[in-house]
């Protein structure tokens, strides 16, 4: 992980036990290419801890936007998240 990703992750981090109080629900967004595989690796990262998950392709389909609402534990487990799925090709995180 290069030092600018590090340090916007301690920023959140930060942010995160600053402004909630956790146990909290988070809402993570994420744009991937359209592609099932993306998708599914995406939603079996957040499978059995009980995350609402809607999904909606772009109006040519290229991408599609992952919208995921779950009960997080902690900012830690929020940031660990991010730093998981940052491994999937031509993911973004918003």
């Amino acid at each position: 992980m290069d030092k600018k990703t590090e340090e916007f992750y301690i920023r959140l981090r930060e942010e995160l036990s600053n402004t909630s109080e956790w146990p909290s629900e988070y809402l993570y967004k994420f744009i991937v290419p359209t592609s099932p595989k993306k998708i599914e690796e995406i939603e079996n990262a957040f499978d059995n801890i009980g995350a609402v998950i809607q999904t909606k392709q772009s109006k040519n389909a290229k991408y599609t936007s992952v919208s995921i609402n779950v009960m997080m534990e902690s900012p830690e487990l929020v940031v660990e998240k991010y730093i998981e799925l940052s491994s999937i090709e031509g993911i973004i995180s918003l």
